[in-house]
């Protein structure tokens, strides 16, 4: 899972850098074309891909500000 987020957050660098190059050398529309769907596969595929990995194994409710987080937060202020 990691090496494939890694293959596929290069090939969207690439594919940004190939649109920006062919927007230099005047093809607007092609360059447009390459970016947008760059960003798409970024956006789309690549982020929950990344988020899927990182979170797995983790609980959601460690990380969320509930009545009983709140407490603990208070109380390892006091313990000091």
């Amino acid at each position: 899972m990691k090496l494939s987020i890694k293959i596929l957050f290069y090939i969207i660098i690439l594919s940004i850098g190939t649109g920006t190059y062919f927007h230099f050398e005047g093809e607007l529309r092609l360059s447009e074309v390459i970016i947008g769907i760059s960003v798409l596969a970024a956006v789309f595929i690549l982020m929950p891909l990344f988020l899927i990995h990182r979170w797995k194994g983790k609980k959601l409710s460690d990380y969320t500000l509930t009545k009983e987080n709140l407490d603990k937060m208070r109380n390892k202020g006091v313990d000091k």
